[in-house]
């Protein structure tokens, strides 16, 4: 039986993976080298740090231990739009994101002392064209500074603002969980007897 480990700090990756109902812990190392090779393709960056975070995880895993690692990027005409800065830049990055369709890539490593999958997936977002009340609003109430793109789809711009959908919800949230439930299965790691579930 392994055991699981998530190697992330963020409330909404916890949340997410607590819902496959997987019991599992969170390890957070500091320090860990987030930087990419600048000619690296955007679609190809999560998957060069979630497994650049196993790498520094490797160190520290027991045997019986799968260390899931994960990155997310948001992508506009092949920009990598990040955390903003302060308030300016993601009033900056949602007034981009205003009106047209983008890309959330998530990329995720699943780590054994013996194997590893990696893997990513994509999400395309559809926004409504804001106004510019609605830009301030959302970032002055919600403050989305430790989020990708600048916005979480699950708080307030989220229902107001998403138009159209193609690919995983939770993707876009930052866990894109079936895949990851279907790749643990695929590496021979079952969490829970469904048959005992529903006597």
């Amino acid at each position: 039986m392994h055991r699981i480990v998530l190697a992330s700090n963020s409330p909404r990756r916890k949340e997410l993976l607590a819902g496959l109902d997987i019991p599992f812990s969170v390890r957070v190392l500091d320090g860990i080298d987030e930087s990419y090779p600048p000619m690296l393709s955007p679609v190809d960056i999560p998957q060069f740090l979630a497994k650049n975070k196993a790498e520094a995880y490797k160190s520290t895993m027991a045997d019986d231990e799968v260390v899931i690692t994960a990155d997310t990027v948001v992508v506009l005409d092949e920009e990598v739009l990040g955390k903003p800065a302060d308030r300016a830049d993601a009033v900056h990055m949602l007034k981009e994101l205003s009106g047209k369709t983008h890309q959330v890539i998530t990329g995720v490593c699943l780590t054994t002392t013996s194997t590893q999958r990696v893997f990513g997936v994509t999400t395309e977002v559809t926004f409504k064209a804001f106004t510019d009340e609605e830009i301030n609003y959302y970032v002055d109430t919600y403050k989305p500074m430790d989020k990708a793109g600048a916005y979480g789809i699950q708080e307030w711009i989220g229902y107001v603002g998403v138009t159209a959908l193609n690919g995983s919800y939770f993707n876009v949230m930052g866990l894109p969980v079936q895949r990851i439930y279907a790749e643990l299965q695929k590496m021979g790691i079952l969490f829970i007897e469904l048959e005992k579930k529903l006597k």
